[in-house]
């Protein structure tokens, strides 16, 4: 019996009430063509009915690969936990999924993407939910959202704390797919599947294991198929007795607007002169001083915005392989990349699942993480993951959360304000027009990161500005160096309304940060 189906066809087979677990990380791996398929199911039939979804990364994005939008329709979806959602700029419509959720019209929540893989292997190997120390103090936390986007969210709580040897710890009930929608590249007949073409493997055999365990179907979409008999064993990444149906969509996209860039994929290396380097201006100068913080041999997490440019910084200074790069989706080594192909890297030195990477991030194993951030209040906190105002500039945490738990160390990189003017020369930078508002906040909307805890933890974080370097101090935020050009009093103190206190040690930042060519950074 061939398991090979039409996209109808699958989704015939997924019933009212199901629990669907969807592997994807944006349009990086989105099987689009069957969550199109469902989608179009429930329109024509009405069916089926009240189905919640897991996605650990988000599904789809604002630029043509639609995800989870396909599904985004009342009485098709009523529950989803996401590690991140669908996000883009204000110029382009507000996706589905954000309209259901600000209108309280699906129970939403946003779960650390790390969490989320855990529950997934926790259900599969029936334990009793997951029991972690990742999300205390943040909005994550019962004491505050539990990751409840919305009232109904909130009216349906899915963790608590509770008290373990001597300790308080946040549990995660289980929750049991009974669909897993997945993505690889080809199949054979017997549902064996490889990921040659792929930018990662995500979480699909985690989330295949976790459905079959709990006697659910299994559905994998592929761009090709071939004989039984014709894959190498060690690249089948999810074996064939895991998959009941396979869809094929010889057009699927590799990520993003990429068709397909062998590159993402480890099947052929650029040369390191192929890859841009960073634009001149505030952000390079802000990515220049994160990078001062690195040392040859060193393994680094990295997250998006300006702190993805740091790699570049090492490229233009002659030396792109001396730090070890580790992002949430898989790839380790090589060169990360930018726009809309963020979350794949071209010559890697190995892709690992993403399950696997997040117990190497919870657990703290890199030298640091940089990563960028909304708005940090007094107290230290940041905010990356809910904008009140405008919530699909934000994706949610992602997998910021699971990072920064543990992390020894965390460089944060953002601006001081939001729309002010810079001038920018060799002499330094200059406010020509303050920003409509200050990014250091009395209060952050939500609570990402705990300046709290990292005191607690004694873990080391620094917040880097176009005018300043903070760090974290017991009585707050501290600028401990300042950026060539910059008045400490009027462009710091009074611009953040005395958030932000000046180290009677403070020192310049070197001029090198706004050199035309390399800065001489040496590993």
């Amino acid at each position: 019996m061939t398991k090979i189906v039409t996209p109808a066809e699958a989704v015939s087979r997924i019933a009212d009430g199901a629990t669907v677990t969807v592997s994807s990380s944006s349009g990086l791996g989105c099987p689009d063509l069957v969550l199109r398929a469902l989608g179009d199911r429930f329109r024509a039939e009405g069916h089926p009915r009240g189905l919640t979804t897991l996605h650990p990364i988000a599904a789809g994005d604002m630029y043509g690969v639609k995800g989870i939008d396909h599904i985004a329709q009342d009485g098709l979806l009523t529950r989803v936990l996401a590690g991140s959602y669908p996000s883009g700029p204000s110029n382009l419509p507000m996706p589905e999924i954000w309209k259901m959720i600000v209108e309280d019209r699906v129970a939403a929540y946003n779960v650390p993407s790390g969490i989320l893989f855990d529950m997934h292997r926790e259900a599969a190997a029936r334990r009793p939910g997951v029991l972690t120390r990742v999300g205390l103090e943040t909005f994550v936390d019962p004491v505050r959202e539990g990751c409840a986007m919305n009232a109904s969210g909130a009216a349906r709580p899915i963790v608590a704390r509770v008290e373990f040897a001597g300790q308080t710890w946040l549990h995660f009930p289980n929750i049991q797919p009974d669909v897993c929608i997945l993505r690889a590249t080809t199949a054979d007949e017997h549902g064996n599947l490889t990921y040659e073409h792929e930018g990662a493997y995500l979480g699909g055999l985690e989330q295949a294991i976790c459905t079959r365990n709990n006697g659910g179907l299994v559905i994998a979409q592929v761009k090709r198929v071939t004989t039984n008999g014709s894959l190498r064993p060690h690249d089948v990444r999810v074996p064939g007795h895991l998959v009941d149906l396979v869809v094929i969509d010889p057009d699927q996209r590799q990520t993003t607007e990429t068709p397909y860039d062998p590159a993402i994929s480890g099947q052929i290396m650029r040369p390191w002169s192929s890859f841009d380097l960073a634009e001149p201006g505030v952000e390079k100068a802000i990515a220049r001083r994160a990078a001062m913080e690195l040392r040859g041999g060193m393994t680094a997490n990295l997250g998006f915005g300006i702190s993805a440019m740091v790699p570049r910084i090492l490229l233009e200074e002659g030396h792109p392989e001396a730090v070890t790069w580790a992002i949430e989706q898989g790839a380790v080594g090589g060169m990360p990349l930018t726009g809309f192909a963020f979350g794949c890297a071209s010559n890697a030195d190995a892709y690992i699942p993403s399950p696997q990477q997040f117990i190497y991030f919870q657990g703290a194993g890199f030298d640091m993480s940089f990563l960028s951030f909304l708005e940090v209040d007094v107290e230290g906190n940041v905010n990356v993951s809910k904008l009140g105002k405008k919530p699909y500039l934000t994706a949610g945490c992602g997998g910021f959360v699971d990072i920064t738990a543990h992390a020894k160390k965390i460089v944060f990189s953002g601006w001081f304000e939001a729309g002010a003017e810079i001038a920018v020369s060799s002499a330094g930078l200059r406010v020509e027009r303050p920003g409509k508002f200050t990014k250091m906040v009395d209060r952050v909307e939500h609570v990402t990161f705990s300046g709290n805890r990292a005191r607690a933890q004694g873990q080391e974080v620094l917040y880097i500005t176009e005018r300043c370097v903070m760090r974290l101090a017991p009585g707050g935020l501290v600028a401990t160096e300042i950026m060539p050009g910059i008045n400490p009093q009027r462009d710091i103190v009074d611009a953040s309304h005395g958030r932000v206190a000046l180290a009677p040690d403070a020192v310049t930042m070197p001029l090198s940060l706004l050199a035309e060519g390399p800065m001489g950074w040496q590993p």
